[in-house]
């Protein structure tokens, strides 16, 4: 069965079916990476110059499964995030401008969609069928490998309002079960991925360019590349149908806004202008909050505006209003179930240069009390959502629960 037929407008397959389907697939455990760096120019195809050699695009496939994306090398350089007074359809929150030097990554080509996400989804099942079974118990020595898999949806009429073909973009997860994800992928590989930051994503997205559009800055241009409000019938679309950016990145504007690392501060970016003697680094320019939201979605998505859709534009979460139609209590740390959530996806960045295992976590965990104190609840006390670790030998001992159930 082809990953063709399986994403068939229309066709609902339940998560864990579709989960042990891919497994049956998947031809090994995990699934070899191609070179991602090589010592030569390619004849054709994405280059990004650097130290070791030439960072190309590639494809992997998620482990146990064969779910495959793509990975596209982004150069480094200096982004003006933000947009300039004179822009047409600027937020106060979207200035004053700063410079950001960013180094280089990789990115994912299309937005995570219902594919990718459905396989992180099937984990809820198979770590409660871990715990029936006596299997990969949770011990002090999988300290830093623990992930919590989202709760099976209560009302899927929510979640999958706009459809779930596996082309689709996935939608309507928290920031923190998007960071989550990043961390399964990335243990399940033993490749470091991650959410970018907003300074990454806005260079990405500009792709050298400093209109407020990623081609030439023309509203009147973006149907060629963006599905928005005045041409996407108020739902999402299949990935990569429109045009892409310079960069070979497909739908940065429109279809549906894209988590970042970033909170939102009132006064934009005038705190990081404080800081600022010429360059701010990455790091620095990361907007980190103890407070649940706002935090930052970049793109615009499918109900918005032309000029929401901008390279500078910003969406601020709101968990309190994107929970409006949640029946649990306490409501799900997992999943929004109302309003411009269910126009808010993801998109994968692997930087070149990865951060020591230490330093990882960071980008991964829950970073309020609220969360983490939820996500225990919801855990220990409901039975709802689950625990357990993960490592590139996951798929084959899912394969062995499978046998025995």
């Amino acid at each position: 069965m082809s990953l063709k037929m399986m994403t068939k407008k229309g066709m609902t397959i339940p998560v864990l079916t579709l989960f042990v389907m891919l497994i049956c697939l998947g031809s090994s455990a995990y699934a070899e990476l191609p070179h991602a760096v090589v010592a030569e120019k390619p004849a054709t195809g994405p280059a990004v110059k650097v130290a070791q050699g030439f960072m190309i695009a590639y494809t992997a496939t998620i482990p146990g499964t064969d779910v495959t994306y793509k990975m596209i090398p982004i150069p480094s350089g200096v982004v003006q995030m933000g947009s300039p007074a004179s822009e047409a359809g600027r937020e106060a929150s979207e200035g004053p401008q700063v410079e950001v030097e960013i180094k280089p990554f990789w990115m994912s080509q299309y937005e995570l969609t219902w594919a990718e996400y459905k396989s992180y989804m099937a984990v809820h099942d198979v770590f409660k069928g871990f715990e029936t079974h006596g299997m990969r118990k949770i011990t002090e020595k999988h300290d830093g490998l623990i992930i919590s898999a989202p709760s099976n949806l209560y009302d899927p009429t929510f979640t999958f309002v706009n459809g779930e073909a596996l082309d689709l973009p996935a939608v309507s997860m928290s920031q923190y079960a998007a960071k989550q994800y990043t961390k399964w992928l990335s243990l399940m590989s033993e490749r470091f991925y991650r959410l970018p930051t907003e300074a990454e994503w806005e260079h990405a997205c500009r792709a050298g360019t400093k209109t407020a559009y990623s081609f030439d800055g023309k509203a009147d241009k973006l149907d060629d590349y963006a599905w928005h409000y005045g041409n996407a019938d108020e739902t999402t679309h299949a990935v990569g149908e429109k045009r892409p950016n310079p960069w070979g990145l497909y739908d940065m504007h429109g279809n549906v806004a894209e988590w970042v690392l970033d909170a939102m501060n009132d006064d934009g970016f005038a705190a990081l202008k404080k800081i600022q003697a010429e360059r701010l680094t990455v790091d620095q320019a990361l907007i980190k909050s103890d407070k649940l939201y706002p935090r930052v979605c970049k793109g615009g998505y499918y109900d918005l505006d032309a000029v929401s859709c901008r390279s500078a534009s910003r969406l601020a979460s709101s968990d309190d209003e994107w929970r409006q139609e949640d029946p649990n209590i306490p409501l799900s740390p997992w999943w929004f179930t109302s309003g411009p959530s269910l126009g808010v996806g993801m998109r994968l960045i692997r930087p070149l240069a990865e951060p020591v295992h230490g330093k990882r976590e960071q980008y991964w965990h829950a970073d309020t009390e609220g969360i983490r104190f939820d996500v225990e609840y919801r855990i220990d006390e409901e039975g709802r959502g689950a625990r357990g670790f993960v490592d590139p030998e996951l798929p084959q001992a899912t394969k062995t629960l499978q046998s025995k159930q």
